[in-house]
């Protein structure tokens, strides 16, 4: 018997069978990227964002529609990571504010949400493209229109052509963006809407998914307690999970902060110890079964201990009570906020020592190896006591979920600096004037960011060709503000080259941030080489600590 509505129930479930689709092929995502940088990151980025809808809505008991879909905007809103991660919160955004207001859904209200999804994620871009997720997402609403106006009444049948046709247009993404085309690839962001398309139908249509959907909700369910509970209720996750991975293959830093990633969208409390060529891992949860699961991936479990918080809890109220303590309770004095606020995106200490010294209020630790969530940004934001935030992003693919944060901020003004790189935010930073406006400022702080040219030195994750340059696995590369500038077996030289490229007439200083894996001798050496080419301009050397990337370099 075929349905032709969606209520809340059905429309939770397919979007937690969605999510553990996109989770799934996440790492077949992260290959698409365009860029052979170690730190592709679109589906790992589209998955957390995902998996923190997942989250709020496994702690919801029997939800309608309007608190289903609040969870599912809400938790990929705050938990939105990168561009693709930003630009799927949205258009899971457009869709929900059109569903919430109804008990079902239908051919007629889906194609409704799919044009407000639409919409409202080609807002949320200053400069949209084609050949990207928007496009695909453009798909799926004009085939969801054409075949409302054509009377279709099945919504199986409806679905299913939707998708199919999505599928289509993924496959053209090549044709609109030459880059692909080079690659050889479809766009990674456009192929993580799919996997999450797939997922959703395949659970709409009975199929056997992965995730048993049932046992996932069940262990979200947070039971009422008498008043005498209370430490237990506090508790927002009840399974203390302990186990040993007994490892069958290589579990390098990526693959371990996969794992961190994925037990974070699950839970807190995370701890993940190398010992004796194995891992041991420990996390609270409201899954430990899915937990126990993604473990499996990386060998045999052992030593596994799951116990119930909760109970503990009680036990833990029951000695309270015993022995009550009385504290006293002194009224908390807020100071007066200052005019002004920083926060930087870093990774490294180095780096973050530099952000401070200049005055930056916070660090967020991100960058090129994880971008940190709008959830990272409205934290930081929370945390600096002024009434207006700058927000130095230094990363392209964070700007949008800093953007996201400021539209979510309401008790001060946040202004976010488009800096694409670290250096950048240097600039940045250092052209702030105290007595300027918020407006001058920012005017002056943004051109700061732009008078700077940025080159940064990586290795290539597998063979491709980009920028009319042929790449080979391993080989290492200088890529520059618009593309790459330099590749080649022997790192020094690539580095050289990419210099050369980014220096001019006008140029008065080189300044070299030395990542983590650089020794002293090396960067030395690379200093003397620079100062005997360029004598007339200053080379300057900065312990960045960054990792991945063996030299970012800012050329002024």
């Amino acid at each position: 018997m075929s349905k032709n509505t969606i209520d809340s129930k059905l429309l939770a479930r397919m979007f937690m069978a969605g999510a553990c689709n996109l989770e799934k092929n996440k790492d077949y995502i992260n290959e698409l990227n365009v860029f052979p940088v170690p730190d592709g990151d679109t589906g790992t980025n589209m998955t957390m964002t995902i998996m923190s809808a997942y989250k709020e809505l496994n702690n919801l008991e029997d939800p309608d529609m309007k608190a289903t879909c609040k969870a599912i905007s809400s938790g990929s809103l705050r938990g939105a990571r990168g561009n693709s991660g930003v630009i799927l919160s949205q258009l899971i955004r457009g869709f929900t504010k059109i569903a919430c207001e109804e008990k079902e859904l239908d051919i007629n209200i889906i194609t409704d949400a799919c044009k407000n999804s639409v919409a409202t994620a080609y807002k949320a871009v200053m400069k949209p493209k084609e050949g990207t997720i928007l496009t695909v997402a453009s798909g799926v609403y004009d085939k969801a229109e054409e075949l409302r106006k054509n009377g279709e009444t099945d919504l199986t049948v409806f679905l299913e052509t939707v998708i199919a046709y999505a599928d289509e247009v993924l496959l053209k993404t090549p044709d609109l963006l030459p880059v692909l085309k080079q690659a050889g690839v479809v766009d990674s962001g456009g192929q993580g809407l799919m996997e999450f398309l797939h997922g959703a139908l395949d659970l709409f249509e009975g199929k056997d998914v992965e995730t048993n959907i049932a046992s996932q909700k069940a262990s979200a369910k947070v039971e009422k307690k008498e008043s005498s509970d209370s430490i237990a209720n506090e508790l927002k996750y009840s399974y203390r999970t302990d186990f040993t991975i007994l490892l069958n293959k290589p579990f390098n830093a990526k693959t371990e902060q996969d794992l961190k990633n994925f037990l974070e969208a699950l839970g807190d409390s995370i701890n993940i110890v190398p010992t004796d060529g194995n891992i041991k891992v420990h996390c609270h949860t409201n899954d430990p079964g899915l937990i126990i699961q993604r473990a499996l991936k990386q060998g045999v479990l052992t030593d596994i201990k799951v116990e119930n918080l909760k109970l503990e809890g009680k036990e833990e109220t029951a000695e309270a009570k015993a022995e009550p303590v009385k504290e006293e309770i002194k009224p908390e004095i807020k100071e007066e906020a200052k005019e002004y606020g920083f926060i930087a995106v870093s990774v490294g200490d180095g780096m973050s020592e530099i952000f401070k010294s200049i005055g930056a209020d916070y660090i967020i630790e991100g960058g090129q190896t994880m971008n940190p969530s709008t959830e990272d940004v409205l934290n930081a934001i929370d945390k600096v006591n002024a009434k207006h935030v700058f927000i130095f992003p230094n990363n392209k693919n964070i700007i949008l979920a800093a953007n996201q944060a400021r539209d979510l901020t309401e008790d001060k003004e946040v202004i976010v600096i488009p800096t694409k790189t670290v250096p950048q935010g240097i600039a940045a930073l250092i052209n702030f004037l105290p007595d300027s406006s918020v407006d001058e400022n920012t005017d002056n702080m943004t051109e700061g960011a732009n008078n700077v040219k940025t080159g940064q030195v990586t290795y290539a994750v597998r063979d491709t060709e980009i920028d009319d340059k042929v790449i080979q696995k391993d080989d290492y590369m200088g890529i520059g503000d618009k593309g790459i500038l330099s590749v080649g077996s022997d790192r020094d030289s690539v580095t050289k080259e990419m210099i050369a490229e980014m220096v001019d007439d006008d140029t008065c200083v080189i300044t070299v941030y030395v990542g983590s894996d650089v020794e002293e001798t090396d960067y030395e050496q690379l200093k003397s080489d620079l100062e005997e080419l360029y004598e007339d301009v200053e080379v300057e050397i900065q312990i960045g600590g960054q990792p991945i990337y063996y030299y970012i370099v800012s050329v002024e």
